[in-house]
């Protein structure tokens, strides 16, 4: 891939001689001296001084053999990587992500993924709002994907994508039609939680706590997938993203309405890493698809 003369060049500066490094070679002295004269009448300056004893480098010469060095060590590092990637026999990436990630978007970049490595096994664990960053920063986790509120000094965000929070409810629902809601249009119906709401610690809370005062709570659940049976099942109306709910949306099953007013609009989903250590191959791999996913997705 790169120019024989980076390596001839680096050769020369490691023996002190041409014939010696024409030698290890395998090409013949004057071939090697032929492309160091081009060099040198190129960059109108003397890469080696000639000795009776053999060659020294030059100050320009040190700089050129430097940049040599460095691009045969860079070359050979990606070569590294790439025989990584054709070599990837097995593997294991433990994910820590949010309930609603795991009905659609996470099963199909799993399913991308495996295809292509099918011996990388995986841990997917469900976690609350905060708890992926701290998996992922404590190492319990390779990679974790939350919201963006909030990060923990010890990751590093690798890709993001906004993520709102709306109203979800039935296609028939009095609010379906409307093109945004105020929290003041949901008073007379009562709302779908998740359990952390119990404890004021969920962000609904944390963004919307007066407005929530004058809505009644009928449905707690730490699950997604049950909280979308009871609006469903028209028992209330919930506060969440389209995440876990896309399916359902795509079928006219629900419908997700924008909020008009509120700091909800801005939130966004992100897969982070841990920002003191490189991530390794299986790992570097995965978040590659996963940002490629995240991009191509809509949440909004």
């Amino acid at each position: 891939m790169h120019n024989p003369l980076l390596q001839y060049l680096d050769e020369v500066a490691n023996q002190g001689s041409i014939r010696k490094a024409a030698k290890i070679l395998n090409i013949s002295s004057s071939a090697v001296n032929r492309q160091i004269l081009k060099l040198e009448l190129e960059f109108g300056s003397k890469l080696f001084n000639r000795t009776p004893h053999g060659v020294e480098l030059t100050e320009a010469g040190r700089l050129v053999v430097e940049h040599c060095r460095n691009t045969i060590y860079d070359f050979n590092n990606v070569r590294a990587a790439i025989d990584d990637i054709k070599n990837l026999r097995s593997g294991h990436i433990a994910i820590s992500t949010l309930d609603s990630l795991t009905f659609d978007f996470l099963p199909h970049v799993l399913g991308q993924f495996a295809k292509e490595y099918p011996s990388v096994s995986y841990t997917v664990k469900i976690v609350g709002i905060d708890e992926a960053m701290e998996d992922v920063a404590s190492g319990e986790a390779d990679i974790g994907i939350g919201f963006s509120r909030n990060p923990h000094p010890d990751i590093r965000i690798v890709a993001e994508k906004p993520s709102p929070f709306g109203v979800i409810v039935p296609t028939k629902h009095p609010l379906a039609n409307r093109p945004f809601i105020r929290m003041s249009d949901c008073e007379p119906f009562p709302l779908v939680r998740t359990i952390d709401a119990r404890g004021h610690t969920s962000i609904i809370d944390q963004e919307l706590s007066s407005e929530l005062s004058s809505i009644s709570t009928i449905f707690y659940t730490n699950s997604v997938l049950m909280a979308k049976r009871a609006i469903n099942e028209k028992i209330g109306i919930g506060l969440y993203t389209k995440i876990g709910f896309m399916k359902d949306i795509r079928e006219k099953k629900l419908v997700f309405v924008p909020l008009a007013e509120s700091e909800l609009k801005n939130y966004k989903i992100c897969a982070f890493i841990s920002a003191k250590k490189h991530p390794d191959t299986p790992t570097r791999l995965f978040l590659n698809l996963l940002e490629r996913n995240l991009r191509e997705v809509d949440f909004t």
